[in-house]
């Protein structure tokens, strides 16, 4: 069996969601390894993504675990036996994994919510409005990697270009703040309305003028799975992006999204606003 060196994020849920299925059963990795016939060490190495599952043995520790929910064991198979190359397989070695990760994560979701507060979401940024959010990094980055990294967020826009639905919520301050010049700014407003027009693309805004909100720490990416139990909520942090998957907390990230959405413009409200900001500039 050949281990992996560096499972993906995709990879690495997987594992944990064969864990969890595990410890549901209340059995040890010992005697999970005699029901499958493998030694524990591989039981191990299999549940830190280390090692890949085929179908078959997939199905059986479901079977062993008492997994009744066909729809999730079926979620589980399709991403044990999942071969897809995607276009973000060409930056391996280029760009750090977690960039690799999201870019994974939003090809195979169902859905994805996107909350900003600061920033205008990475697949709606225009090339310029991107380069200058890459160039503000300290230390900063060679001029090579910070054009392949601008590359990466440009090709992450093939998400909008398929049938997945896509709503992001975006507060006024990441409407306003300059990134670069008046320019890149009025250009990347243009590029908003252009996405919102989009039958899947919806395009949410929250006025500085709505009252009672607090909700400005709530930043997210909201991934659905293939079932509600392999959504997945992506956040920002001062170390990297952070992959959260708890059910606990995705229903947290649930109601705190419908929060934030409820207290935005309606969609053609939304395009009205941004159109007017465009126009100051």
């Amino acid at each position: 069996m050949v281990l992996r060196s560096e499972p993906t994020a995709r990879q690495v849920r997987l594992a944990v969601e064969v864990r969890r299925l595990r410890d549901a059963a209340g059995l040890t990795a010992r005697e999970a390894a005699a029901l499958l016939g493998v030694s524990a060490p591989q039981i191990s190495q299999i549940e830190t993504g280390l090692a890949g599952l085929s179908e078959k043995r997939l199905r059986r520790l479901a079977a062993h675990y008492a997994c009744t929910d066909e729809a999730f064991v079926d979620a589980l198979v399709a991403m044990a036996t999942d071969r897809t190359r995607g276009w973000w397989e060409e930056y391996r070695e280029r760009l750090p994994t977690p960039f690799l990760d999201l870019a994974e994560l939003e090809h195979h979701a169902t859905f994805l919510r996107e909350v900003q507060f600061l920033y205008i979401p990475g697949p709606l940024q225009t090339e310029d409005y991107a380069r200058a959010v890459f160039a503000y990094r300290v230390p900063e980055l060679p001029q090579e990697e910070l054009e392949v990294r601008v590359r990466h967020r440009m090709e992450r826009k093939a998400v909008l270009e398929g049938p997945t639905p896509y709503e992001a919520v975006i507060h006024e301050a990441a409407l306003r703040i300059m990134v670069n010049d008046r320019a890149t700014s009025r250009a990347q407003l243009v590029r908003l309305l252009e996405f919102s027009e989009s039958e899947h693309v919806t395009v949410r805004v929250i006025p500085f003028h709505v009252e009672g909100f607090a909700g400005a720490g709530s930043a997210m990416t909201y991934a659905g799975g293939a079932v509600p139990r392999l959504d997945t909520v992506v956040r920002d942090g001062p170390h990297g992006a952070t992959f959260i998957d708890s059910e606990a907390q995705l229903a947290a990230f649930r109601t705190l999204f419908h929060k934030v959405e409820a207290v935005s413009l309606a969609p053609e409200r939304s395009r009205d606003f941004i159109h007017r900001l465009a126009k100051e500039l």
